[in-house]
Order: C-alpha cells, then structure tokens, then sequence
C-alpha cells in the first residue's frame, strides 16, 4: 500500500484512456487502451491524500469517487483540460493512449464508399501533451508513459530524453499480461538515475508503487 496520507496536501494530474479523432460523425481513429491503468492510478493517489484531477478519454468504466473527472474525446481536448488543470497541480501523471495522428479535416456527413472519401485520408500530428506539460513544468513532477512492442527500455529511455520528464513507465503490450485491457501490467520505470524492472502486478500495485514513486519525488 501507499505509505499512510503520502500526498496529503498535494494536488495531483492523471491522464486516462485512449483518444477519439473523428473522420466523419460516425467513424474515428483510436487505439485500444481501456483506461485500468490511468483509473487506478487515480484511485491510488486519491488513496494516499492527494486531490485528484483525472482527464479521461472515452472509456467504458465508472468514475473513481472523490475524484474530479474531466471528460474529454479528442487529443486536441485531452491537451487543452490538462493545460488547464497543471498551472494548479504539484504532479502530473499522464497514463493516457493519446492519437498521435489525427485527420486534417473531419467531414459533416458520413461518407460513403462511393465518395471516394475513405480510400485516403490526409493526417496531421497531434500536440504532444507530455512534452508541452514538461516544458513549463518547473519545481513539479510530470511521469510519461511508453506502450511498446519492442526495444523497451531503449525506446522508452529515448522518449524521457526527447520530452523532459521526471520518470517514463513502459510496458510491453505485445505481452498478454501487459496489454491494453489486461488486469495486469508488467512496466519498466525509468528516470534518469536508474531503470527498475517491476514483475508483473496487478495494475492496483502497480499504480500505488508509482505513487509512492511521485510521492518521493515531491
């Protein structure tokens, strides 16, 4: 468990889910990150006394009670609610899937296959929320997220380098038991002093030993 009330006063960030970009009002571009991980994230750290801001991209699972829930759909929402929310937060700690890509410009119908319209759709890159959070970032601490499939821990080394955050949390989601949706994740922490390997945990362990990782670190 988390160490007894070990964010007490603090006020804490957590981003959760995937991100829906729209092509057409009925169709869009996601990935299949259910959210677990970023919910119980929220939960772990309202468990240990911390006020909780969880912006959250569609998910099927209910709101942590005692928790601020801000309900977004798209990246470029999901930046704007953490922009907001981080000028008042001691932390934040982004566990969502954000697109990384999203359609240069969303039709007002739904198209049809006779169209033409789906055979190419022109695509443009999202903000990246971690680095634009760690840019102005100061004396708090910003814990980014890497789903990868291969070269974990160099590519997720590579990501805390290029954004300029506290910690990144890997995990394999090509493994059955770290896969977006699974009741498990086995995830990598690295920070610039050092890499730890955790086994595989249920995502409840999980998210309180990463608090208590950003409890330390305040």
């Amino acid at each position: 468990m988390v160490g007894q009330r070990a964010l007490e006063g603090k006020r804490i960030l957590v981003s959760a889910g995937p991100t829906h970009e729209h092509i057409d009002p009925v169709r869009y571009l996601a990935n299949a990150s259910s959210g677990k991980m970023g919910y119980a994230i929220a939960r772990a750290a309202r468990d240990a006394g911390a006020e909780v801001t969880l912006v959250s991209g569609p998910v099927a699972l209910a709101a942590p009670s005692g928790v601020e829930v801000v309900p977004v759909v798209s990246a470029a929402d999901m930046l704007d609610a953490c922009e907001r929310a981080f000028p008042s937060m001691d932390a934040a700690i982004l566990a969502a899937a954000v697109a990384d890509y999203t359609p240069v410009s969303v039709a007002d119908h739904k198209l049809k296959k006779a169209e033409g319209g789906l055979e190419s759709i022109s695509l443009k890159q999202t903000a990246d929320i971690l680095a634009r959070l760690s840019a102005g970032k100061g004396r708090r601490v910003v814990v980014g997220f890497a789903a990868e499939t291969n070269d974990l821990e160099a590519n997720a080394a590579a990501k805390l380098r290029e954004k300029g955050c506290d910690l990144i949390v890997a995990n394999d989601v090509s493994r059955a038991d770290s896969t977006f949706g699974s009741e498990t994740d086995r995830v990598t922490v690295i920070s610039r002093s050092g890499v730890e390997r955790l086994p595989t945990l249920p995502k409840d362990e999980v998210a309180e030993r990463l608090v208590q990782r950003v409890a330390s670190l305040l």
